[in-house]
């Protein structure tokens, strides 16, 4: 379970560094948003890691973290620079979230996971 925990920190630290990606680039470009975009990055992996050393599978973790990443900045992008979602764009979001529910569904956990 605590895995899942990381594995939160690490999908929130992307879509932070990837929203705040935005304002790095254009004529007015901060200087500033590069410290967070670094700082997320940095963050999202250090959990990742962790998240795979407490027993989640790499492609199980990977999964929910891009269809969650992906969710979540469309829809910041859409509330915060209004950025347009289409029907098509809502049903791939949903065929994603289907697809990392069955590939969860499928996912093989250990029990226990020893942690050195």
């Amino acid at each position: 379970m605590i895995g899942y925990v990381f594995l939160g920190i690490a999908i929130i630290g992307e879509v932070i560094a990837t929203t705040f990606l935005k304002f790095t680039t254009g004529e007015d470009s901060k200087w500033w948003a590069w410290a967070i975009v670094v700082v997320g990055y940095l963050l999202s992996f250090g959990m990742l890691q962790q998240a795979l050393t407490r027993g989640i599978p790499l492609g199980v973790a990977y999964a929910i973290w891009c269809a969650v990443g992906i969710v979540a900045v469309a829809i910041i992008s859409f509330i915060v620079f209004k950025d347009s979602i289409t029907t098509p764009q809502l049903i791939g979001f949903a065929l994603v979230v289907i697809g990392v529910a069955l590939i969860e569904l499928g996912a093989k956990h250990s029990a226990t996971v020893p942690l050195d």
